[in-house]
């Protein structure tokens, strides 16, 4: 069974890839928090919607009325979502030497993305016994 075909693990696939490009964009700011004119990176924030949309591709999307009670969804175009995008924001403060990277805005960044792969991971752990529990058969 490829589990990549199902959306769920795709969208965690890509949220896991998301936070591993975020790890090494403020592990980046940290190593050059004493270059001349640095300005620190981060990664535009990773948002569900753009995700559901760039799995949806450029198709129309309808929802499906399972009953006659059920109001009837509407078609709409969804677009599809580039690749992470790296946006250069200075921090709160710049040295003389004109570097903008704070050690303690890039530890706080990285702990927060720390905390989100592992919710990530773990959804991805509880779906996968989801799965194995469909998988097996009646009775075990």
């Amino acid at each position: 069974m490829d589990i990549s075909g199902i959306p769920l693990f795709a969208m965690l696939r890509q949220r896991l890839g998301y936070l591993g490009e975020r790890q090494r964009v403020i592990a980046q700011n940290v190593a050059n928090a004493d270059t001349p004119g640095y300005a620190p990176r981060d990664l535009k924030a990773f948002a569900f919607s753009a995700q559901l949309q760039s799995q949806a591709g450029m198709a129309m999307m309808q929802p499906s009325q399972t009953a006659p009670a059920h109001m009837p969804g509407s078609a709409r175009r969804m677009g599809g979502a580039g690749a992470f995008r790296s946006t250069v924001g200075a921090d709160s403060e710049t040295t003389l030497d004109g570097n903008a990277v704070v050690l303690e805005d890039q530890m706080i960044k990285m702990n927060q993305s720390r905390m989100e792969y592992d919710a990530a991971i773990g959804f991805y752990q509880k779906s996968m016994t989801l799965l194995r529990m469909a998988a097996r058969p009646p009775g075990r």
